[in-house]
């Protein structure tokens, strides 16, 4: 890793701090930060408002740690927008821009690589590489706003990786895209997702975010759980459940769960009903999602009857849920499609 400070991940307490190190007047932090987080600029350079005396120090001591664009892949299907970001060492991250009629909202990754181990999911196929940084998280936004000369104004975390397991960057990004002096996005407009990392969500639950929690839980009890989700093995079905209560109860704000429904594993109508039966009273909505295919797994989609009456058996029991629209899926760019890649000969 560079030895010089990845200014981008900073917060602002943090960059006026840095300038004070530097022997600068604190001010100064705001000014950069602005720079960076309003303008998205990737160079020292560009800041015109503060010294070259400063630039030379800020290009001595630290660095933009941006992500780039090397390959763009638009669906012929709804225009959903896939993004392989190159980052440091080579790696290659994605992210999915989606235009709806409320706003641009885009998913963006979390770790390059993913360690759950899905069954149903392309991140899984490779393993883990590394987290991402902040500042990493934050630049797959800031591109893709450059890219299309439009504004972002909704964040899902729910790209590659496990959000819950790169906490502390995690929250740092939350914290400086809400900020004032940055792209100043509501949290009720950012999801984070997760495979249920319950001691992970407890922490989150306590900082009283108005963010919404996604949760991935995609079978009914333990024993179908288990053998699609690792995860499922280290947290029962009933602790998971019980810290999303307790997140609701929390915060007031409604968890969403997601639940891929995959032909002849999790899809019957007696499942459904014992969803029902496990949901019943908590403050949630669960997010069907047809499972989308990927090469590297033999798991089937449920046929639009089984979808369908999955979906009625939850809303006559009282659970509030929709079906997921496809998008992007000719690009591999729909939900469970994301994958670690290079774009040599490797996919």
């Amino acid at each position: 890793m560079n030895s010089k400070i990845d200014i981008l991940s900073l917060d602002l307490k943090e960059l006026s701090d840095f300038m004070l190190e530097l022997e600068e007047k604190s001010f100064r932090g705001k000014q950069i930060f602005r720079w960076l987080h309003q303008r998205n600029v990737i160079s020292f350079d560009d800041m015109t408002d503060i010294s070259k005396g400063l630039r030379s120090k800020l290009k001595e001591k630290a660095i933009i740690q941006n992500v780039s664009i090397v390959e763009k892949l638009v669906s012929k299907e709804d225009n959903t927008t896939k993004y392989l970001f190159q980052i440091e060492n080579d790696y290659i991250i994605e992210s999915v821009l989606m235009k709806y009629e409320y706003g641009n909202a885009v998913c963006i990754s979390s770790q390059a690589g993913c360690a759950m181990g899905c069954l149903f999911c392309a991140s899984a196929v490779g393993g883990f590489e590394r987290n991402l940084t902040a500042g990493e998280m934050l630049s797959q936004i800031y591109e893709i706003q450059k890219d299309i000369g439009e504004r972002i104004s909704n964040i899902v975390i729910m790209g590659s990786g496990e959000p819950l397991n790169n906490y502390d960057n995690t929250i740092k990004f939350l914290e400086i895209i809400n900020s004032e002096d940055g792209l100043k996005v509501g949290h009720r407009h950012i999801t984070v997702s997760t495979c249920g990392v319950v001691e992970k969500i407890k922490e989150l639950e306590s900082l009283k975010l108005q963010i919404t929690l996604a949760v991935s839980l995609h079978a009914p009890n333990d024993d179908i759980r288990q053998k699609i989700m690792p995860v499922a093995k280290k947290y029962s079905i009933d602790e998971l459940i019980l810290a999303a209560k307790e997140y609701a109860d929390y915060t007031k704000r409604r968890v969403t769960f997601e639940y891929a429904l995959i032909k002849g594993i999790n899809d019957s109508v007696e499942c459904a009903k014992e969803l029902a039966y496990r949901l019943k009273g908590l403050l949630c909505h669960v997010n069907i999602i047809p499972i989308n295919d990927v090469k590297e797994r033999n798991y089937l989609r449920s046929s639009d009857k089984t979808v369908n009456e999955f979906c009625e058996t939850l809303k006559t029991r009282n659970i509030e849920a929709t079906i997921r629209r496809k998008l992007g899926s000719d690009i591999n760019a729909a939900c469970g499609q994301l994958r670690k890649r290079y774009l040599k000969n490797t996919d």
